[in-house]
């Protein structure tokens, strides 16, 4: 079996230095265009297919890698068209810098404290998650990685890209007022990633993990005050739809007039819990969500929701994350909601 061809050998059969040849793979202005096509030449002729991308990456200091670490299995996240856009916000930025982006799932998929302690990455990204007790965090810390959390964590060397959730939220919940709704329920993301589902009491409510949903819940009770709150298993259709049976499928006097889904996707699976039961919306119920998701499947159903721009945290996310890689200090970021308006909120009946 031959040997792998060298760079050495690569530039003996090109007639130039080992040097030129290095600079010629690396796409330097210092090599003349013909003496690079020499080189790329001689390397196809040689079978060699250009330096060890490792042994550039103890030169350089860097992998060219950025991981983005999500809450739950890629599964959910890839379901979850918040979340995409949220990734492809961060690959847009990453891919015209020749920046790998590696995904980091959350629940039994994450690599333990001691791989992410040896993974090469020159920057993290908590995208879909943000819990400050993450023991991720303290492993990226101590190896002195860049560290750039969406909505969370909130932790000394984390910089923030926030939107206002309670802010947002309470808009809404002013909107459902001001139409004179006052039998209100939250149909809540995870409080914490463990399969739980079900009314949420107060000894659950303090062990909330996830900030936004914290802030979601606050920005509700800024105009309500108190409200019973559902928590689902995941943020899916699928968890919307049990949620909304069991809130809805009640008597009228005791079913609410309006429902708040912390997410478009739970909102979704509100409605069609709503269209199994025979209940009109918005005539016997109101539903709204939080992201202004492209939820394409509801067909001429307008959803009223927070709109949130996703695609732009993740861009920001990156670019702060290639800032930091490169020695920069940016700051937090709050990015800028807005509540519209849809055709699933009305009066209550």
């Amino acid at each position: 079996m031959s040997a792998r061809p060298t760079l050495a050998a690569v530039a003996a059969h090109a007639g130039v230095s080992p040097s030129t040849a290095s600079l010629a793979f690396s796409g330097s202005p210092r090599v003349a265009a013909p003496t690079r096509e020499r080189v790329l030449t001689a390397a196809a002729e040689l079978g060699y297919a250009g330096p060890d991308p490792r042994a550039a990456s103890l030169r350089r200091g860097r992998s060219g890698v950025i991981g983005a670490f999500v809450g739950e299995r890629l599964l959910y996240a890839f379901r979850d068209p918040v979340a995409v856009a949220l990734l492809d916000g961060i690959a847009e930025v990453l891919g015209p810098h020749g920046v790998g982006l590696l995904l980091l799932a959350g629940d039994t998929g994450r690599p333990s404290t001691e791989q992410i302690a040896r993974i090469p990455l020159d920057a993290a990204i908590f995208a879909t998650c943000g819990l400050e007790d993450d023991p991720a965090i303290d492993a990226l810390r101590a190896r002195g990685v860049p560290i750039v959390g969406v909505e969370g964590p909130v932790a000394d060397g984390v910089v923030l890209v926030d939107i206002d959730d309670r802010g947002g939220t309470a808009s809404l919940a002013r909107h459902l007022h001001g139409l004179g709704h006052r039998r209100v329920e939250i149909v809540a993301m995870p409080l914490r990633l463990d399969g739980r589902r079900g009314p949420v009491d107060a000894a659950r409510r303090a062990r909330t993990h996830y900030r936004d949903v914290r802030h979601r819940l606050l920005g509700v009770e800024d105009v309500f005050g108190p409200v019973p709150v559902y928590e689902t298993a995941s943020n899916a259709v699928a968890d919307g739809i049990h949620a909304g049976r069991a809130i809805l499928d009640v008597p009228a006097h005791r079913r609410p007039t309006a429902v708040i889904a912390q997410s478009d996707v739970l909102a979704a699976g509100v409605l069609a819990a709503a269209a199994e039961l025979g209940l009109a919306v918005p005539g016997e119920v109101s539903v709204a969500g939080f992201d202004g998701a492209d939820l394409h499947w509801l067909g001429a159903t307008r959803l009223t929701t927070v709109v949130q721009p996703t695609d732009e945290k993740g861009r920001r996310a990156a670019q702060i994350a290639m800032d930091l890689v490169a020695g920069g200090h940016p700051g937090d970021v709050e990015l800028p909601v807005s509540l519209r308006v849809g055709t699933t909120t009305g009066p209550p009946p």
